[in-house]
């Protein structure tokens, strides 16, 4: 007995379902499609046997873009090879893609079913997947299908971003679109400033010319020798320049008001920046088609090849023609005219711009141009599909149609098409070695810029670090050297100038009663010796006779001696005056201490 498995594929995984029972006889009865709505009667039906969730939406994806291509993933391969009998003679599989129903069979060796009964259940399957497999939820389902059909759709549309063939087909037809337009505001401005300055028009024949000389005369009686070296620049030519110079003295036009004159340059300056911009749209697209198309620009250029492009929609398309169909592109309305009509049928459609056909003898006209459209179905072809771009072929086959033009002219016989294609092969090997060095090269340059950074980064960085800790070390540091150059000044201040007075240490200070300040004071004034003014003395202690005075002032006579961080005081006027202060001060205290006596 053949056992019926259904294969179902999900947003969540792969589900494997045994059948236990199905009528095909009467699938389109009511009573059977009831039975598939139905969720009591479809579970007597159909029997989940395994499920095989995905572990990411990635693995989702991948499965996705696999069974649309008719490639069996490794995850599916393990799912049937674990879960279907090992007796694959007694295993029908019901599948929903044909393709993936073909590849099954062929690699794993099942024999697969679609349509008629497998269609039926599939859609009751389903209509009840969520229900059969435990854990899963109607919305869960849905917002799992919703996030891989985005994703799918996404990955589809993703290109190379460098070789996109719809920036080529904007381009042409924009670049078709502003020479017509270009001719049309140009014979207006021919015929507006022509009422003006009619022999201009017999002069200069190219319409930007005529523009931006309408833009530049103005007013013809302006114009003079000194704008002569200006018109040369603009017509690229003297004698023109000396002919519009002559026509406008004696010109038969109209006067024309200011007003008028204005309108007129500033349509003609748009008319000039219209022109420019065309120039530039022209060179942005030969850049895309040496990116895109390089063998197909080298072989007819690239105006001929991007309308070639434009016109089959895409270069995959391109591609996918045969040469008689890339022959004819373009002049489908005499193709289909001659064959309504019986007639000739035409020979060439936009390959005929090219400069070949132009070359060639009325009667090789056909010939060349099946040529050269046989050329150009390989060089679509080398394009599309090839991983490196190169115009290597292009060239190879250029040189191929030129050889064929001089054998219908003179019979030189052209080189075989192998012996060409292996010079090409050789050479565009030598172009791939050589583009991946230069990129080895700029990978190489990019990440020494990148490690100069990081380091230049990091060195800023600590730089930064250590320059904090040293400034709190500065900070920390000016306290102490105040306090340090207080202790400097003090021992200075206590009479340095006076070898008869001691140096007194900061630590000790001496306590005098107030006969010996006063016979000090008036010793000191008498001398007219400046001292500093000095701070509050200590405590009161015992009187000091004046023996023991009198070896104080001695002692420090003998040890006469300035250390390394104290320096002797130079007099000067700023101590003379200090001196003048703290002597009346000292004057003032002596009165008040006697008027306490």
């Amino acid at each position: 007995m053949v056992l019926l498995h259904v294969l179902f594929e999900h947003a969540v995984g792969y589900a494997l379902l045994a059948l236990k029972e199905v009528e095909e006889i009467s699938l389109l009865l009511p009573q059977v499609e009831e039975c598939v709505l139905n969720l009591g009667k479809f579970h007597n039906i159909v029997r989940l046997v395994a499920f095989c969730p995905f572990a990411s939406s990635q693995v989702a994806l991948e499965n996705a873009n696999a069974v649309s291509e008719g490639v069996v993933h490794e995850d599916l391969r393990l799912l049937l090879e674990t879960h279907l009998p090992s007796k694959k003679k007694k295993v029908l599989l019901g599948v929903g893609d044909p393709k993936i129903g073909a590849a099954i069979q062929e690699e794993l060796g099942y024999n697969c079913q679609t349509g008629g009964v497998i269609a039926e259940i599939l859609r009751g399957v389903r209509l009840h997947f969520h229900n059969l497999v435990k854990g899963l939820t109607d919305l869960s389902a849905c917002k799992a299908q919703l996030g891989l059909g985005h994703s799918y759709s996404r990955a589809k549309v993703k290109f190379n971003v460098n070789r996109v063939d719809n920036m080529i087909i904007q381009s042409i037809s924009l670049l078709d679109q502003l020479d017509k337009d270009i001719n049309t505001f140009s014979m207006r401005v021919r015929e507006w400033y022509g009422y003006h300055f009619p022999e201009l028009v017999k002069i200069i024949n190219d319409n930007a010319t005529y523009c931006r000389l309408a833009q530049f005369i103005g007013n013809r009686r302006e114009l003079n020798e000194e704008k002569l070296e200006k018109l040369e620049e603009l017509t690229m030519d003297g004698a023109k320049a000396k002919a519009i110079l002559d026509a406008s003295r004696s010109s038969m036009g109209m006067d024309i008001s200011a007003i008028d004159l204005i309108n007129i340059e500033s349509f003609s300056s748009r008319v000039v920046s219209l022109s420019e911009y065309r120039q530039s749209l022209h060179t942005y697209l030969r850049s895309k088609m040496s990116q895109v198309a390089p063998s197909l620009s080298a072989l007819i250029g690239e105006a001929v090849g991007a309308r070639l492009i434009a016109h089959a929609g895409s270069l995959t398309n391109l591609a996918k023609y045969p040469a008689s169909t890339v022959q004819i592109l373009g002049a489908e309305k005499a193709l289909f005219r001659a064959l309504k009509t019986r007639g000739n049928t035409p020979k060439y459609g936009l390959i005929f711009h090219s400069t070949f056909i132009g070359r060639a003898a009325a009667k090789n006209k056909g010939r060349i141009s099946r040529y050269l459209a046989n050329k150009c179905s390989i060089a679509s072809r080398i394009d599309c599909f090839s991983e490196v771009p190169t115009s290597v072929f292009g060239e190879k086959l250029r040189e191929q149609v030129e050889e064929r033009l001089s054998f219908y002219e003179t019979g030189e016989i052209p080189r075989k098409n192998l012996d060409v294609m292996k010079e090409a092969m050789v050479q565009a090997e030598e172009a791939a070695a050589e583009m991946a060095r230069k990129l080895e090269k700029q990978e190489k340059k990019r990440l020494k810029k990148e490690k100069k950074r990081l380091a230049a980064l990091a060195l800023a960085s600590s730089e930064n670090s250590s320059s904090t800790p040293e400034e709190c070390e500065e900070t920390s540091e000016r306290p102490k050297k105040k306090k340090k150059q207080k202790a400097q000044e003090t021992p200075q201040e206590n009479g340095m100038e006076d070898p008869s007075v001691p140096v007194s240490k900061p630590k000790k200070k001496k306590s005098f009663s107030k006969e010996e300040l006063v016979s000090s004071d008036l010793e000191e004034t008498a001398a007219s010796v400046s001292l500093p003014k000095r701070k509050k003395s200590a405590p009161k202690e015992e009187p000091i006779t004046d023996a023991e005075e009198a070896a104080n002032r001695s002692i420090p006579k003998k040890k006469r001696k300035f250390s390394s961080k104290e320096e002797p005081l130079s007099s000067g006027p700023e101590e003379a005056a200090g001196g003048k202060s703290s002597s009346s001060k000292k004057k003032k205290k002596l009165q008040k201490l006697s008027q306490e006596d």
